[in-house]
């Protein structure tokens, strides 16, 4: 057994395919089912169900799942220290994220990042909530990531921003001229409602309001809510992050209530970060201090 086999089996279950699996470690399919084989003969037993749908982990390699991880998580570790003794000639920073900080934050950084290390790569993995993200710091999957804060997982997180939450109408909306809008509108036009799995806190602070929107719709997507409220089919609440730039034909308002989401970055422990991740989150924290105080 090695370690090519055991970052092979990770990603093959990551993916639920030996195909895409096989092309995104640049082996033949053939290549990686080998060195499947040859892993389960080694550990004498089944680790994965193979059929037409795709690749199933067993309960078995489900046992050994973890154990791999720690081993590829040490050796991503090992190899990320001695590129520290190198002075970060080359490295890998894995970055958890979600849509608008991958949007609106991640470009400036990055390029800034590699204007000062054109060797360091980088691997984004997109959380669809909260939960999934802070469990990838917890298990090694990403050496950090941009979250909602507080954490429901014992995470070091530092604070970035306050994001607030405001409403979005179509130009021609009745509210399109007040200031502020006055949440209880939302309970009387028909609103556009960020599926629950993607919600970044709007539901709790209806909640602790008692408002309860005229709901006509549920989108996953905040940038379709966008484009829905944009046709006219109903007002929205969306983090003003997601609204940046946007060339929408749409009015943004802010709401008559505090409503806001505070975004952090995490890491697991800040000492044992490979240098290169150490100094992505301190160009992190650089450069959103200058992005908002210029």
């Amino acid at each position: 057994m090695n370690i090519s086999q055991y970052e092979a089996f990770l990603k093959t279950i990551e993916l639920g395919s030996l195909t895409k699996a096989a092309e995104t470690l640049g082996y033949t399919q053939s290549g990686l089912s080998h060195m499947m084989n040859a892993l389960e003969s080694d550990c004498d037993l089944k680790l994965m169900m193979r059929d037409r749908s795709g690749v199933r982990i067993t309960a078995d390699g489900q046992q050994l799942l973890p154990y791999f991880q720690t081993i590829c998580n040490g050796q991503h570790n090992l190899s990320e220290k001695i590129n520290e003794i190198h002075r970060l000639e080359f490295g890998l920073v894995r970055v958890g994220t979600f849509t608008s900080v991958s949007a609106q934050w991640l470009p400036g950084i990055i390029k800034r990042f590699h204007a000062d290390f054109p060797k360091i790569q980088f691997e984004l993995l997109h959380g669809s909530n909260n939960e999934d993200l802070e469990d990838w710091v917890i298990n090694g999957r990403v050496d950090c990531a941009f979250v909602k804060i507080p954490t429901r997982q014992p995470l070091e997180a530092i604070f970035l921003r306050r994001d607030p939450f405001v409403a979005i109408l179509p130009s021609n909306h009745d509210l399109a001229d007040h200031l502020f809008l006055p949440v209880s509108a939302l309970t009387e036009y028909p609103y556009i409602k960020l599926d629950e799995s993607a919600d970044d806190g709007i539901s709790d602070i209806f909640e602790s309001h008692q408002i309860r929107p005229n709901v006509r719709f549920v989108e996953k997507e905040d940038y379709a809510i966008m484009a829905m409220v944009d046709n006219g089919l109903g007002i929205s609440v969306l983090p003003e992050l997601v609204l940046k730039d946007t060339a929408r034909k749409i009015v943004i308002k802010k709401l008559d209530i505090p409503a806001y989401r505070d975004i952090g970055i995490v890491v697991k422990n800040k000492k044992m970060l490979t240098a290169s991740a150490q100094k992505f989150v301190s160009y992190v924290q650089e450069w959103i201090t200058e992005e908002y105080n210029s």
